[in-house]
């Protein structure tokens, strides 16, 4: 479908995800609440779930949510992953100052994630979870039979069925926002991490090759299809999916208080996560110039000042540049190096007691150059 109308977009805004939805309502009908905590509790931490072990319920479920789509090109999920790895830490910054930012920016959206987040201590988990689940679904092996990527997005699919299940009973939803988590939402989230995020690494100096930007699209639209987004949501081209990811943001982007709130705690998370303060002000500076200023003025970020956020960095770190030249405004070198402290400071965060610590696939770690705590401790 290439024709995305207003219309088409509303009825989608009333759409969410039958069967994840489904297998939800059935645990709380039968009264297996208890076991679906715990049940999550074992998907957070990424332990093995045998059929046995998981509600009857969710059995079909996380059967059906693992088939493949028909159309998934394994080579080219392979050619997108490799994009990745070669890439580096300048995904990370494009996911933390692009991909996030833009999901705050659609002012009905954010109210789910307004309405389920104790700022402080969620900004920090999704920033964390939500890298791992990038490098996941984007690391060697991650979308093959029981890769890490596919258990990542049949998760987050359940999750995304609870917190719909919950908001509808807890009365504090406006039915005018649509479905919460519905099916426009869930597809504009998903081009964050392959539109958003292409067009951020060309903006910080890692323009990809068509073949390269078509591969890893397609990877983040196989994991679309596990995610239970719509198929007419799914466009097969990159171009028809920039097409797509620019109807959407065109309809949602709206200033509102909790996108502004949540951008907000996002870059005090990110200045808290990198330790020492060499790249203070460099996260909001980023966000507003891979974002664009009218994008950026509805989440208040701060006025971008180059001056303090790289100049000086650059300086300090024996990198010359001339002040004049805008091209090199930002330098990917400089960007790539922020990336691996924001990586290396994700590694060492807590994600609490029942969470493990953040894994990074060994090769992943030794070509992004990233170190891990054990190394951060010596």
């Amino acid at each position: 479908m290439k024709d995305w109308t207003n219309g088409f977009l509303d009825s989608m805004r009333e759409q969410c995800d039958a069967p994840a939805d489904e297998a939800v309502q059935s645990l709380f009908a039968q009264g297996q609440v208890g076991s679906a905590n715990e049940l999550m509790k074992q998907l957070v931490a990424h332990e093995t779930v045998t059929a046995e072990q998981l509600p009857v319920p969710l059995r079909g479920y996380f059967e059906q949510s693992a088939r493949m789509p028909s159309w998934a090109d394994r080579e080219l999920i392979r050619e997108g992953q490799a994009v990745f790895s070669r890439c580096g830490s300048l995904s990370v910054v494009a996911l933390v100052c692009a991909s996030l930012p833009t999901c705050y920016a659609g002012a009905q959206g954010v109210q789910v994630l307004h309405l389920t987040a104790r700022l402080e201590t969620d900004t920090k988990r999704r920033i964390v979870e939500t890298a791992q689940m990038v490098v996941d679904v984007m690391g060697e092996g991650g979308l093959e039979p029981d890769g890490w990527g596919i258990r990542d997005a049949q998760k987050v699919r359940l999750m995304h069925a609870a917190v719909r299940h919950l908001i509808r009973r807890s009365g504090r939803w406006n039915p005018e926002w649509g479905q919460p988590i519905n099916q426009e939402d869930m597809a504009g989230t998903l081009l964050t991490f392959s539109v958003v995020t292409i067009r951020a690494l060309a903006k910080l100096g890692y323009t990809l090759s068509a073949r390269e930007a078509q591969a890893y699209y397609h990877a983040w639209r196989v994991v679309g299809y596990i995610m239970g987004v719509d198929e007419r949501l799914l466009p097969e081209s990159l171009e028809d999916g920039e097409r797509l990811a620019d109807t959407i943001f065109g309809r949602v982007f709206c200033a509102s208080a909790e996108g502004k709130a949540m951008t907000q705690a996002l870059i005090e998370q990110v200045e808290h996560i990198i330790p020492g303060n060499l790249f203070d002000g460099l996260c909001r500076t980023l966000i507003r110039y891979l974002m664009g200023d009218p994008a950026a003025d509805l989440i208040a970020v701060p006025p971008a000042d180059w001056t303090r956020a790289l100049l000086k960095p650059l300086r300090l770190l024996g990198w010359v540049m001339d002040e004049g030249d805008e091209a090199n405004v930002v330098n990917a070198k400089l960007s790539e190096l922020f990336g691996r402290k924001l990586l290396e400071g994700i590694v060492w965060v807590s994600r609490g007691h029942e969470r493990p610590p953040f894994r990074i696939p060994e090769s992943l770690r030794e070509s992004w150059k990233v170190r891990g705590r054990e190394q951060q401790l010596n």
